[in-house]
């Protein structure tokens, strides 16, 4: 599949990103940077802002895809005969979040996004703030983000500055304040309503729904939380129309996606694409393919917890619908690539280790579950399991899976390993009959993903 020209119609959230010296306000504005947000607070209404949105096609990139547009409208807001900002300036009325809690493994996508262009989700968050009716913002950062937070609070000072934040933005009546909040940092921060409850000074456990964010958030109030790269769309969105949004891509899945690869490819990185390109695409002609004399294994797709997929699958496009036919989800598309000399038990292992110690311990199966699969991954890669232990792990599977548990961590954490049994139970075998695996028995170990067998 051909890949558009570098441009800034075509690869709108990266065609301006600098990591080494990202655009200040001047450098932004001159690139054509606030026309998106002039726009929505001084042209339009918060409903033509939203008709706009749900126009787009636009979907949630942090990972579930669900439509921003039909997030968006389950808070309650609008009067046909209120005035366009009479709703926006009703005090501490609704909140907007932004969710730079970027803590999934394989995942640093948007990363580049707050250090390269942090103008681009400023002006972001004043348009989506504006349309929900909501005076005050925050952006909850992963802790470690040490240059992000530098460099989007730089951002938020410029804004205010200049008019683009505070009271009566740009003479037009609306008022919004914005906050950056730097997390303790705990992956299951990026569970929507334990990042709330962090928010809030509580411990960051997922709430029960519903009722729902959007209904009742932060401080009670009516609350949209949305992912960085989700957000960064929207001034573009906004300056150039939903049907040029939707003509970037290919597909269903409207506009472009942040696709990146990790792991013992010849050039591991991100690459802003057109939504649906392939996975061979992504890891053969972007990521340059496997390393001189490593094969191909298999891969996730979306980040850690993300389901297994193999070369079978390398034609299959990275879009929402797609990825989950073939077995898996498209997760935040940053592929996490298994060579043949990676041995997968121990990559499991590796993210399990992670996924136990990230669990908020609320509920039974996560608190419980994942510590037991430890164990008995752990028994299995130093040569002491039986094939019980494989019977063990798929009830586990079952334990922890969707519906049984709280929230998502559990489920994404078992992802990895449900596949893992389906598409490399040799490998499990081969520990528990030879009491190891040929990674130990005289092939080349490489230490990426985890612990070796």
């Amino acid at each position: 599949m051909s890949e558009p020209t570098l441009s800034l119609n075509t690869k709108p959230l990266t065609a301006l990103v600098n990591t080494n010296k990202p655009l200040d306000y001047d450098g932004y504005v001159a690139q054509g940077g606030y026309q998106g947000a002039e726009k929505a607070v001084l042209q339009m209404s918060q409903k033509q802002c939203l008709e706009l949105v749900k126009e787009s096609d636009l979907k949630g990139r942090g990972g579930a895809g669900f439509p921003t547009g039909m997030k968006w409208s389950f808070v309650p807001m609008f009067d046909d005969d209120d005035g366009p900002h009479a709703k926006a300036n009703a005090p501490d009325n609704k909140y907007l979040i932004c969710n730079g809690d970027e803590m999934e493994p394989g995942t640093f996508k948007d990363r580049l996004l707050l250090e390269g262009i942090p103008h681009q989700l400023i002006e972001a968050m004043i348009i989506a703030s504006y349309t929900i009716g909501a005076n005050k913002a925050y952006i909850f950062l992963r802790g470690e983000y040490f240059v992000a937070a530098k460099r989007l609070q730089s951002a938020i000072d410029q804004a205010y500055q200049n008019n683009w934040l505070g009271n009566d933005i740009k003479g037009s009546g609306y008022q919004l304040d914005l906050y950056l909040h730097t997390s303790a940092g705990r992956y299951i921060c990026g569970e929507e309503t334990a990042l709330i409850n962090a928010l809030e000074g509580r411990r960051a456990n997922p709430r029960s729904k519903p009722p729902f964010p959007q209904v009742s958030g932060l401080f009670g109030k009516p609350t949209i939380v949305n992912n960085v790269e989700t957000l960064s769309n929207l001034p573009h969105i906004f300056k150039q129309g939903s049907e040029w949004f939707k003509a970037l891509s290919p597909n269903s899945d409207a506009g472009t996606k942040i696709y990146g690869a990790s792991g013992r490819v010849k050039n591991p990185g991100l690459w802003e694409m057109p939504m649906g390109m392939t996975i061979g695409h992504v890891l053969n002609d972007k990521a340059g393919g496997m390393i001189d004399g490593l094969n191909f294994k298999g891969l996730l797709p979306g980040g850690a917890s993300t389901d297994f997929l193999v070369a079978e699958h390398l034609d299959v496009p990275m879009d929402y619908d797609n990825i989950a036919k073939a077995g898996s989800r498209l997760g935040t598309a940053g592929l996490i690539v298994l060579d043949h000399l990676n041995c997968p038990v121990g990559m499991v292992l590796n993210l399990l280790q992670f996924f136990h110690q990230e669990s908020c311990g609320f509920c039974t199966p996560c608190r419980d579950g994942t510590p037991w699969v430890v164990e008995i991954l752990t028994r299995i890669e130093n040569g002491l399991g039986t094939m019980d232990d494989i019977d063990a792990l798929h009830k586990l599977c079952d334990f922890m899976w969707i519906g049984k548990t709280h929230c998502a961590l559990a489920p994404g954490a078992v992802e990895p390993l449900r596949s893992s049994l389906k598409y490399f139970i040799d490998d499990y075998v081969e520990h528990i009959e030879q009491g190891c695996c040929t990674y130990k028995l005289g092939k080349q170990k490489v230490s990426v993903g985890g612990s070796h067998g």
